[in-house]
């Protein structure tokens, strides 16, 4: 099903708008496609005016940039560990920007949009010991 990204038929008072025309194809928004943990699955995804994004589906493996050496290596994502957009994408290890995720090396804080960006960066929080 399509998400409408429109105006509302309400006013902030409550009151009714009348539509002086009827909804467009441009005010469409695409189907929500939810980065999961598993193995590596992208989607190429034409936009508007004929630009491209790359959509990480599934992906296993971050590229987790460690502050006090100052280097990026790559690290497997073992769990999602905590997601504030929502508490039940911890259940489903759905990945999104600014969730905490378990990784090989420690806890890990992605930086990155998987969804717009195509690629999952993260930065070391606490490395294990």
């Amino acid at each position: 099903m399509a998400l409408w990204q429109g105006i509302s038929k309400r006013k902030i008072t409550g009151g009714r708008i009348r539509r002086a025309r009827s909804k467009r194809r441009f005010e469409i928004g695409g189907e929500r496609q939810f980065t999961n943990l598993g193995e590596q699955k992208t989607l190429h995804h034409r936009t508007t005016g004929g630009d491209s994004k790359r959509r990480v589906l599934a992906a296993s493996i971050c590229n987790l940039y460690i502050p006090k050496e100052k280097k990026t290596v790559k690290a497997k994502i073992l769990t999602v560990k905590e997601n504030p957009s929502n508490p039940n994408y911890v259940q489903r290890n759905i990945i999104t920007k600014s969730a905490l995720v378990g990784t090989d090396m420690g806890d890990a804080l992605i930086t990155s949009r998987p969804g717009q960006d195509g690629v999952i960066n993260a930065r070391l929080i606490s490395a294990k010991k």
